[in-house]
């Protein structure tokens, strides 16, 4: 076992992850809050923040499809600091984003703020999402969130409560048949851009038709994404390929995510 595995092992096993530890981890530095060095809540920052994701991570419009869900409800569990949020709100959505982290809650609130976005939020543990939200939501989305909490099947029970019978359920979950697990397990990466997370379920699909046994129908699994770029240059807003996927042709290159990709994209109905 690599020196960073066995210690993250062993944080592991020394405190077990709590709902509390999940909250505080991502109070002390929400996801992507460093996507812009423009200063935290301008409009520039946050548009800083929208190109970047979206650069990095293009496949999220298509598999969100932002557009689709005009006069439709929409709730998104784990709205993080409101990226797709505010997509969805120009979209026409009649959005609700839930958060476990006030300080991105806040962010999100004030991001709505700045755009003149209209939206529903709530800070809330999505393990006991019923006793916030109402039902008779059309469509719900998570992406890259269930797989932090301790729960994950109980997000996924609380999702089938408050999702119409012919709504749509589209998440993202970590891959396990993917290049960065195989590079976490080598102990030349690491779940998160943060030092030993202690909750990153990495899912196959066997994994995720157990998670959503009895509550959704999967209609479609695929994969994507494949961070190819120097770390430091990328933290510098720098984007250097590596120089192994710099010689990648493109078209070898997205053939390795489609098979290898970190983001497992999951569609799934109601049952």
């Amino acid at each position: 076992m690599s020196a960073r595995r066995e210690a993250a092992a062993t944080a592991t096993a020394a405190e077990a992850p709590t709902i509390q530890t999940v909250r505080d981890f991502w109070n002390g530095r929400p996801c992507n809050i460093r996507h812009s060095p423009k200063p935290v809540g301008s409009r520039k920052y946050f548009d800083d923040v929208e190109q970047r994701k979206h650069f990095v991570e293009s496949h999220i419009p298509s598999f969100a499809q932002f557009d689709r869900w005009k006069g439709k409800r929409v709730l998104e569990v784990g709205c993080g600091i409101g990226t797709a949020a505010v997509n969805f709100a120009r979209g026409g959505a009649d959005y609700t984003g839930v958060e476990l982290s006030k300080a991105s809650l806040d962010l999100t609130r004030e991001r709505f703020e700045v755009y003149g976005l209209k939206g529903e939020f709530q800070l809330c543990n999505a393990e006991e999402l019923s006793k916030h939200v109402d039902g008779g939501y059309d469509m719900v989305y998570s992406f890259g969130v269930i797989h932090h909490s301790p729960n994950q099947r109980a997000i996924v029970e609380e999702i089938r409560k408050v999702i119409k019978s012919h709504g749509e359920f589209r998440c993202m979950l970590y891959a396990k048949n993917s290049w960065k697990d195989i590079m976490i397990g080598e102990g030349f990466d690491q779940p998160e851009a943060q030092f030993c997370f202690l909750i990153a379920t990495t899912y196959t699909e066997n994994m995720v038709q157990d998670l959503c046994r009895g509550l959704f129908k999967i209609t479609s699994i695929s994969q994507a994404h494949i961070f190819p770029f120097v770390v430091e240059k990328y933290l510098k807003y720098e984007y250097e390929l590596q120089p192994w996927f710099e010689a990648m042709p493109r078209e070898m290159f997205e053939a390795l995510e489609r098979r290898l990709g970190w983001h497992m994209l999951i569609v799934a109905d109601p049952v």
